[in-house]
């Protein structure tokens, strides 16, 4: 039974409902409440979306933030051993965003930098590129460079990432694992 079938909540409710009399109301459009319910499902989906969306993007910040601090605009840091260098897992041929952060204590203009990719890992957008160079900016703090990659084979191998700008240089090394 309902709130409207139960005749003691329609006397408690009359008073409100005289209430209402007094103030009109349009007729609602046809289609109006079959259009109300495709919004509101349609939102509660959007919203479901995003939050998995969000829930993906965070999971991939966490797992790929992988590393790649230019401190103090290009410290000159010995190369690591092979066991230290740092390294993500990437299931075969399923898109997966690594995420270098570069940090600057200065805005670099016209940087110019250059992603290797090891055989059988691709950059999404740039198939068969092993060597992806470009000329970007940083700003001062930290700069964001999200690389999506793809692994074809599963030989893996490391992705040399290399900063340039005027006469310094940096090299960053991510080992990459195929599962």
């Amino acid at each position: 039974m309902n709130r409207s079938d139960d005749p003691s909540t329609l006397d408690e409710d009359r008073p409100l409902l005289d209430l209402l009399k007094d103030y009109p109301m349009q007729e609602a459009h046809t289609g109006f409440y079959d259009q109300a319910v495709v919004r509101a499902t349609h939102e509660g989906s959007r919203r479901q979306r995003n939050r998995w969306l969000m829930t993906g993007f965070g999971s991939a910040v966490a797992a790929g933030l992988v590393l790649a601090f230019v401190s103090a605009v290009f410290l000159d840091a010995p190369t690591a051993p092979e066991a230290d260098i740092p390294g993500v897992t990437m299931a075969l041929a399923e898109p997966h965003t690594v995420n270098l952060v570069f940090s600057s204590n200065e805005a670099l203009d016209r940087a110019t930098l250059t992603v290797s990719l090891p055989d059988g890992v691709e950059l999404v957008g740039f198939p068969g590129q092993r060597e992806i160079s470009w000329q970007t900016s940083l700003v001062v703090g930290k700069n964001l460079l999200p690389l999506k990659l793809i692994a074809l084979t599963p030989t893996g191998g490391i992705v040399l990432a290399r900063l340039e700008h005027g006469d310094r240089d940096r090299t960053f090394r991510l080992r990459i694992q195929i599962s």
